[in-house]
């Protein structure tokens, strides 16, 4: 039988872990990672945006500021293609 191992979460350490310049960096290389990829893939590559930010934990946004990005993403999913070429696990979220 196994033998029982007991753990005790340190949410402070987690967010330490979270906030640390090392996970921007990580986050950082995604995210341009994901927009080079979304640069290949449109007809106005220059229009592609990396907007980094931090809530409880570091984080990125790739945006595409032209009228047609919504097409592109409904009709190629440019983005969704784009983070899944990376590793990156795509889940879908409402209300944005």
């Amino acid at each position: 039988m196994p033998q029982r191992v007991e753990f005790q979460l340190d949410a402070a350490g987690v967010r330490e872990v979270l906030e640390s310049p090392e996970v921007r960096q990580m986050v950082d290389e995604a995210a341009g990672q994901i927009a080079d990829r979304v640069r290949g893939a449109v007809k106005a590559p220059e229009t592609v945006e990396v907007h980094p930010y931090t809530t409880d934990r570091q984080a990125a946004r790739v945006t595409v500021a032209d009228r047609r990005a919504m097409a592109w993403q409904a009709r190629d999913g440019v983005l969704t293609r784009a983070a899944a070429g990376i590793g990156a696990d795509v889940k879908e979220r409402g209300g944005r």
